[in-house]
This record gives C-alpha cells, sequence and structure tokens, in this order.
C-alpha cells in the first residue's frame, strides 16, 4: 500500500530519508511539450535550500537536482519524470544519542508504535528534509502552468512568527522575495531577525503563519463534494512537515461574522463578474471564483531543541532529551517555498481534471 503520493492527474511520489544517499520525486502526469530542465527546478530549490543564512538551520546542502527521464531535449515527453537530490552534509552521529529515546512533540514515537522501527537519523521520512524533493515537483508544475495559464502566479509570504505579526497596512508585494522571511513588509525584517535570534540563543524554537496565494486562477476549477480545490489545498498544506492548522479565505474569523458581512457581493464587470471583497478566498462550493485563491496555514515550532524535556526511552525508562545537530529556530521561514510548490501542484492537477471533464474555460457565460 503505498500512502506516498499526492494528486489525481497530476501526481508526485516522494521517495528517500533524511540521512540516506538521496531523496527525489517521480512526477506523473505532467502534459507533453512543456518546457523543462535542471536550472527551472533549481530556481524553486535555492529558496528552500539550508544554510543560505544565519536564520535557518546551518546544514549544508547545495540541493542540486537531477532530471533522470521524462524530459527529452528541454521538452516533457508525457512520461513520468524521475528528480533525484542527493543528501552531502549528512551528521547521523548528532542522533545517536536519541536512537533510543523519542523526542516530545516529534515523530518518534508514533512511527515507533505504528511501524515498530524508525530512523532516528534526522528523523528519517518524518523529516523536513522531504519536502526538497516536494518543491521539485512544485516547479515541474509551475513549468506546465507557465505555458498553460500564463497570467497564473503563485507567492508565499510569512504573516506571523512567535510574537511577531505583520501588519497588513503595511504590506509591500515586492519587499517578499528580498528578505530572509519571506516577509512583505521590509521596514519590519530587523526586528523580525532580533527576536528569533533571541529565540535561538534561548535553545528555543517559535511556530508561524504562512499565507500562499494563487493569483490569476481561472475560473471553474474544482468540484461541488469530494474533489472541492479547498479539500485539496487543506489536504496540501496539512500534509507539510509540522503544519497544525489550514485556514481558506477569512477562515476560522468568518465564525464571528454576519452573513452580511462575510458573503462577497458580485457585479457585472466588463470582463465578467466582479467581487467587493474575497473572504471566500477564492472558492466557492468547491470551485474557484476566478479571484485571488487565498491559503493560510499555522506551523507548530520545531521540536528539535536543545532545551532539556522530559520522555521516555523505548523499554519506558523515563529520561530527559536534549536533541543536538543543526536545526531551524523557525521552521516555518523554510515552509514558504514548498506551500509555494504544494499549491502550484493542486492548482495544475485541477487545471487537468477541468479540461479533461468540461474542456478549456468556463461552461457557464454571464451577460
Amino acid at each position: 500500500m503505498s500512502l506516498n503520493t499526492f494528486g489525481r492527474m497530476f501526481r508526485f511520489t516522494t521517495w528517500g530519508e533524511s540521512h540516506g544517499p538521496a531523496l527525489g520525486a517521480t512526477v506523473d502526469g505532467c502534459p507533453p511539450g512543456v518546457d523543462l530542465d535542471e536550472a527551472m527546478l533549481q530556481l524553486w530549490l535555492d529558496k528552500r535550500r539550508p544554510g543560505q543564512n544565519k536564520n535557518t538551520t546551518q546544514r549544508q546542502e547545495a540541493d542540486a537536482v537531477r532530471i533522470l527521464s521524462g524530459v527529452y531535449e528541454g521538452q516533457t515527453t508525457g512520461t513520468p519524470i524521475q528528480l533525484m537530490i542527493e543528501n552531502t552534509d549528512q551528521r547521523s552521529r548528532d542522533y545517536g544519542d536519541i536512537a533510543r529515546t523519542f523526542r516530545p512533540g516529534h515523530a518518534d514515537i508514533t512511527y515507533h508504535l505504528k511501524y515498530g522501527l524508525r530512523d532516528p537519523r534526522g528523523g528519517g521520512r518524518s523529516s523536513a528534509r522531504e519536502t526538497a524533493a516536494r518543491v521539485a515537483a512544485g516547479g515541474v508544475a509551475r513549468a506546465a502552468l507557465a505555458q498553460l495559464a500564463p497570467a497564473l502566479e503563485v507567492k508565499g509570504y510569512m504573516v506571523a512568527m512567535g510574537e511577531m505579526k505583520f501588519d497588513r497596512t503595511r504590506f509591500d508585494w515586492d519587499a517578499i522575495d528580498a528578505n530572509d522571511f519571506w516577509l512583505p513588509d521590509a521596514a519590519a525584517v530587523a526586528d523580525w531577525e532580533a527576536y528569533l535570534q533571541n529565540v535561538r540563543k534561548r535553545h528555543d524554537s517559535v511556530g508561524a503563519m504562512i499565507e500562499v496565494v494563487a493569483r490569476g486562477v481561472p475560473a471553474g476549477l474544482g468540484a461541488p463534494i469530494y474533489a472541492k480545490l479547498d479539500t485539496d489545498l487543506a489536504a496540501a498544506m496539512m500534509s507539510i512537515n509540522a503544519v497544525k492548522g489550514v485556514e481558506i479565505g477569512e477562515g476560522m474569523a468568518a465564525a464571528t461574522l454576519g452573513g452580511s458581512a462575510n458573503a462577497d457581493e458580485i457585479f457585472m464587470g466588463a470582463d465578467g463578474p466582479e467581487y467587493g471583497s474575497n473572504h471566500a478566498g477564492g472558492i466557492l462550493g468547491g470551485i474557484s471564483t476566478g479571484q485571488d485563491v487565498v491559503v493560510r496555514f499555522a506551523v507548530k515550532p520545531t521540536s528539535s531543541i536543545l532545551t532539556p524535556r522530559r520522555s521516555i526511552t523505548v523499554d519506558g525508562a523515563p529520561t530527559e532529551v536534549v536533541t543536538k545537530g543543526r536545526h531551524d529556530p523557525c521552521v516555518g521561514i523554510r515552509a514558504v517555498p514548498v506551500a509555494e510548490a504544494m499549491m502550484a501542484c493542486v492548482i495544475l492537477d485541477h487545471l487537468l481534471l477541468h479540461r479533461g471533464q468540461v474542456g478549456d474555460g468556463p461552461r457557464g457565460r454571464i451577460g
């Protein structure tokens, strides 16, 4: 039974472990004739790559991706695309002290209870290292979307980190790629960095809130019941390591609104329907409206920290755990490019499903 595959028509299967020789993804369902090469994928992997600055893990990995199949003379062939990323900077010895101990907040104990064994080196498959393969698969999705829906753009950014909150009145789309936190406010970066470095010095970690937006999404993607666009987006984001909650559009805050405030009023514009607001996050009844698709998710604090925590061993004996190694003080920073990749994969999957069922574009016409 394989539970390592995501998607319906555009599908990818990830493989490999944090401290194994390599990891990667097998991508199936990509249309033929899509321009694709390793440099196009490397662009996105470099956004997620560890060791780039003092605010993330200091593990040094090139994350150099190789395309082993499915591409000929710079174009996809329609056959499975095999992607491989070699691990080059493992320090398995850092985990020797916890081989028989469960780290609080980590998947160690549940892996052991389910399988009866686990790979303690960096967490094996539970490690966020697995997300490098997703970003590579997302790069394939982006390449396909660039040809099938060239107006579509996916962008992620942080809106909260621990006690730090983002001021939406200062939102600057152009600032996102210019700082370590993917923060849409250049003036706030210094305060966020000082806060995180203080957390690191305390041998602790913090969680974060990430928002990812897809602009230029065609209306009509999704389905009413079991293949809702928001259902698949929520599943995609929840599948990312350490994610504990997902919101679409207004999300949980919609519970505090009246119907008159929450319903997005509709007007007829020159090019079709327009909306007075976007509380729905670009999705109604599981189907895209043509507005921005907006998803937010919460990432818990990194479990591997140097602060001693009480736990037990595999024999049930009480112990105290200090996790050595190189870890992100806020894993949410490197979750941003992963979220973008998952958004791209879901949007492409639904675009291909939509074309297969009803053809190009929405069927209904207004006006």
